[in-house]
């Protein structure tokens, strides 16, 4: 496959679960709202947080408002990380590849395109409860998921867009981890209170992880929940299964059947999976919850850069080398 085709179906797969993620995060500090204390305000600020885009928000607007958060966090075209612009980018990748996709990949692309600009035009963001419109966009990058999971061929294009998607995913997995641990709980006194377990539950919902975690787990403790997000072996949306996911699609591109490693990027993805893989929970508390997280963020950057690198500079790579023979 060519590196440029390649790139655009890997960045189709992080921009649409990029977008979901955003809507998921929505969705539920809407729903969390509902179960506050009256007394207590409502805090839209951990969503910029989750985000990354924290100094962005703050250079463009004053305070944490619902609207100037919604706004930012999904219609903002100069921010560059919001859900319409993720999705114009996913459509635009889509668009430039189009050979290389099902028909019906596209079309619900293109749709999912129209539905943003929709919302934009009616200012959504305005709404009393606009949580309708963020759980349709939602519910269509899950059909374009599906779609793509009963009908594409398991070949070099379908392994790039899972890499993008589980990279994606356990980086937004990580952030909003991150948050509920230092912004979202009001005061240090709250540890332990009907209070913090509404916000590790909000937690648990905005990952579709609630009923899952329940039944491994029962009550709701923060150590389990950390166990359940960052290392279990099964629930697709921790960190560790991301990244061992990630880990296999590298190996199935790269036709690598006989373990180990043969490219820089196997290497740093082998590494980070056997590093969680062999983790305990008591351990990441130790170390320290946030510190440990920065850290994994940091390693996925690199893992980002190196497959960049690897798969998708190939061309700049051909044409460095034939300057200096």
């Amino acid at each position: 496959m060519l590196s440029r085709v390649a790139n655009h179906i890997y960045w189709l797969g992080r921009y649409l679960e990029r977008a979901e993620n955003y809507a998921r995060f929505i969705d539920v500090n809407f729903n969390l709202m509902q179960d506050l204390p009256v007394d207590l305000k409502e805090q839209w600020q951990p969503l910029v947080a989750a985000t990354g885009d924290w100094d962005l928000f703050i250079s463009k607007n004053q305070k944490f408002e619902k609207n100037e958060v919604l706004y930012f966090l999904a219609f903002d075209l100069e921010n560059p990380n919001s859900m319409l612009s993720a999705i114009s980018r996913a459509r635009e990748n889509a668009r430039i590849i189009r050979e290389n996709l099902s028909k019906e990949t596209w079309e619900k692309t293109n749709q999912l395109y129209m539905m943003m600009q929709e919302g934009a035009d009616k200012k959504i963001w305005k709404k009393v409860d606009p949580r309708p419109f963020f759980e349709k966009v939602k519910n269509q990058i899950l059909l374009i998921y599906g779609i793509a999971d009963s009908s594409v061929a398991r070949v070099e294009g379908w392994y790039f867009r899972q890499l993008g998607q589980f990279l994606e995913r356990a980086d937004k997995t990580s952030r909003i981890l991150d948050v509920k641990y230092h912004i979202l709980l009001p005061s240090g006194q709250d540890v332990g209170t009907p209070l913090d377990f509404l916000h590790w539950m909000a937690l648990l919902k905005s990952v579709t992880g609630f009923n899952t975690y329940r039944r491994v787990y029962g009550n709701i403790d923060p150590s389990n929940v950390v166990e359940f997000l960052v290392l279990n072996k099964y629930f697709p949306r921790s960190i560790y299964y991301c990244l061992k996911e990630a880990e296999s699609c590298l190996h199935h591109i790269s036709g690598n059947r006989d373990g180990g490693f043969i490219n820089p990027a196997e290497k740093a993805a082998g590494e980070l999976r056997s590093h969680l893989e062999f983790a305990e929970v008591k351990e990441i508390i130790d170390y320290g919850l946030h510190e440990y997280l920065d850290n994994l963020q940091i390693k996925m950057n690199k893992l980002s850069d190196l497959i960049d690198s690897t798969y998708f500079r190939l061309r700049d790579n051909f044409i460095s080398q034939n300057q200096d023979q």
